[in-house]
């Protein structure tokens, strides 16, 4: 049996406890849609982000990818630091490199100055044959290391230093015969002539500077040097009849002929000389001369 005052209170509720709850609840709502809107924007915040590191992996793992083919790919050449065209270039245009230029430039000038600075030293200090053994020898190694053209220079450069040095005359005294002497051996040894060919025609560039020696001092001096030649080849020529028990007047194409004889074996004995010394020294700079022949071989012990 039920009371009733419990039943009047239940179909009369309080007002004041109705509108606590509503209170109660408001809050609730409120606060449950804060907290939606927040993780929201939480969402919202952290989109852009993840959206950015998903693209600058997918761009690494595209250059990845695109550099990796090149990395792999052994037919891919890389041009060297400091270049500034193509190794290919100079090729493909037909044009042969040039990279010891300035080394050639550098010895081709010592080597020329070296040439002068011995014939200077002969001219006012004379050794005898000593230093004239030298005398083509610098130019001749400017044409085994370097070339025709650079033995060239080597020779106009060592005449040109002379002639600052001791005048023009002098100076073409230097060059011929030794200037050219120097190319020409220069030359034969380069294409391993012969010491045979190579002293022959060395003893005809030779003899060639010597005539021409006497007719530029003689049109320099004023007077004919070959007949003071002459007198001494025939002081001794007539020695030689007396010795030999000839009472014969040696003639004067015979005492020309005897003048011209002895030029020309001087200069061959000269170039033979002159084979011997680069034979010794140009093989101990890395820049060897054609082997001479056995008899030398033998003479010498030499093995080369």
């Amino acid at each position: 049996m039920s009371d009733p005052f419990d039943d009047a209170q239940a179909s009369h509720p309080d007002p004041s406890q109705e509108s606590k709850n509503q209170s109660l609840k408001s809050e609730a709502e409120s606060l449950s849609g804060s907290a939606d809107a927040g993780g929201v924007a939480g969402q919202d915040a952290m989109l852009p982000a993840t959206n950015s590191d998903t693209g600058n992996f997918s761009q690494s793992s595209t250059e990845e990818t695109s550099v990796s083919p090149e990395e792999n790919d052994p037919t891919v050449t890389e041009p060297l630091e400091g270049t500034t065209s193509s190794p290919g270039y100079a090729q493909g245009e037909g044009l042969p490199p040039k990279p010891k230029a300035p080394l050639a430039m550098v010895e081709t000038a010592f080597l020329a100055s070296t040439a002068s600075l011995i014939w200077l030293i002969n001219y006012y200090f004379p050794l005898g044959p000593l230093l004239r053994m030298f005398f083509p020898v610098p130019i001749a190694l400017v044409y085994l290391r370097w070339g025709n053209r650079a033995s060239w220079m080597a020779a106009l450069v060592s005449g040109l230093l002379l002639s600052v040095l001791m005048g023009p005359t002098r100076s073409i005294l230097f060059f011929i015969p030794y200037g050219l002497m120097g190319v020409q051996l220069g030359a034969l040894w380069k294409r391993q002539s012969s010491w045979v060919f190579s002293i022959f025609t060395g003893t005809l560039l030779g003899t060639f500077g010597f005539f021409f020696r006497f007719w530029l001092l003689s049109i320099l001096l004023g007077e004919d040097l070959w007949l003071y030649v002459m007198n001494q080849i025939t002081e001794l020529t007539e020695l030689a009849f007396v010795k030999l028990g000839l009472l014969a007047q040696p003639s004067l194409p015979l005492i020309e002929a005897i003048a011209v004889l002895m030029i020309v074996i001087n200069n061959a004995v000269y170039l033979f000389v002159v084979h011997l010394v680069a034979l010794l020294m140009l093989d101990r700079l890395g820049n060897p001369i054609p082997r001479p022949p056995n008899w030398v071989q033998v003479l010498l012990d030499y093995d080369g």
